[in-house]
């Protein structure tokens, strides 16, 4: 899977750059930036004040609040100045996204309290797009971005959102900007950047949409596996997932995670829930691992961490495995995680782990 980021940043720059120039000699500050309360200088320049934020989170590794530093302009410089502006941070977060190594995370305060190289992308360019639209609405001219570029951004930013007839449409509405047919309106919005659970020795790193299509193809989903991975039942879950996402019923935070090994950044298997909790709070976990990482404690480590992850949200009461009869690994696997038996088809034994 090719690397997602800082030519996507340079993209959705250009294409801001491309729609605003044209209209950068008429009066931005007496215009409202569509919907929003801003005037369309204000919002430009917020375009900017992003794109810098984001670079500073990542560069500095921030993790436990924003970087205590802002963009200021010097002067009036104009529109066409303004736009100056966004065209260096543009390239400050493209710079500072690709700089980046695959497992580093800042802090970012929602949902997770972080992101990675990946999801700063995103969402710089989210925040290059949509503002765009919004002093294009203010201006009165259309405005549509790149269709692969909106489609890309709505797996990794909105993995919640059932895809629509076509990207930009969707992404406009998923952030209340604008309608679609068979859906309520939305008034409150978040973007979702991925989740990680550390254990003693892996990171448990959430697969987007976007990666999980990518391993149910074939490919490598941007993590660096073992030289054996990643295992066939690995390729199957993010086939569900995948599935999931285009039925617009994923939660990410009960999908599916790739277990990446600390020591050297190598993704040794996968493990996730089969969905969301029914209404009785109950969820069931699946997980496989690599040949080669097998018997080390990996699976046990990674399955008890997740699963008290679980159990300690509020729509969460028991948490299911089931094995088949005859692998006595995985029996072990669970048993040493603190799940006890609760049933046995005489093909499949049922384990469960309660609150």
């Amino acid at each position: 899977m090719e690397t997602w980021g800082g030519d996507q940043v340079d993209a959705a720059v250009a294409s801001c750059l491309a729609a605003l120039r044209p209209v950068a000699d008429q009066d931005w500050t007496a215009v409202k930036a569509g919907r929003l309360e801003w005037s369309c200088h204000t919002t430009a320049f917020h375009i900017a004040e992003d794109l810098f934020s984001y670079a500073g989170q990542l560069a500095g590794r921030a993790q436990e609040d924003y970087v205590p530093v802002e963009l200021v302009l010097e002067g009036d410089p104009g529109n066409f100045g303004l736009l100056q502006v966004i065209e260096t941070m543009g390239v400050l977060l493209a710079t500072t996204v690709r700089a980046t190594p695959p497992g580093v995370r800042a802090f970012h305060p929602y949902p997770f309290r972080s992101a990675d190289r990946e999801g700063f992308a995103a969402m710089g360019v989210a925040e290059v797009l949509l503002h765009t639209h919004d002093i294009a609405e203010g201006l009165g001219f259309a405005y549509e971005p790149p269709a692969e570029l909106c489609e890309d951004l709505l797996t990794r930013l909105f993995p919640h959102v059932k895809p629509g007839p076509a990207p930009w449409p969707t992404l406009l509405w998923a952030t209340g900007r604008g309608e679609l047919p068979d859906r309520a309106p939305v008034t409150e919005w978040r973007w979702r950047n991925n989740l990680v659970i550390e254990t003693e020795r892996l990171t448990l790193t959430g697969v987007r949409p976007a990666a999980a299509r990518d391993l149910n193809l074939g490919g490598d989903g941007g993590f660096t596996w073992s030289e054996d991975g990643p295992y066939e039942g690995t390729r199957r879950a993010a086939g569900m997932l995948a599935q999931a996402y285009e039925a617009g019923v994923h939660r990410p935070e009960f999908g599916m995670f790739a277990l990446v090994r600390r020591q050297d950044g190598r993704a040794i298997g996968g493990m996730g829930f089969h969905g969301a909790p029914d209404e009785e709070g109950r969820v069931e976990v699946g997980y496989d691992l690599v040949p080669s990482a097998r018997g080390q404690g990996y699976a046990t480590e990674a399955l008890r961490t997740l699963a008290h992850w679980a159990l300690e949200r509020d729509d969460v009461r028991v948490v299911f495995a089931t094995v088949d009869r005859g692998n006595e690994p995985s029996h072990a696997v669970v048993t040493r995680a603190g799940f006890t038996q609760v049933g046995d088809d005489g093909t499949h034994v049922a384990y469960a782990l309660r609150r």
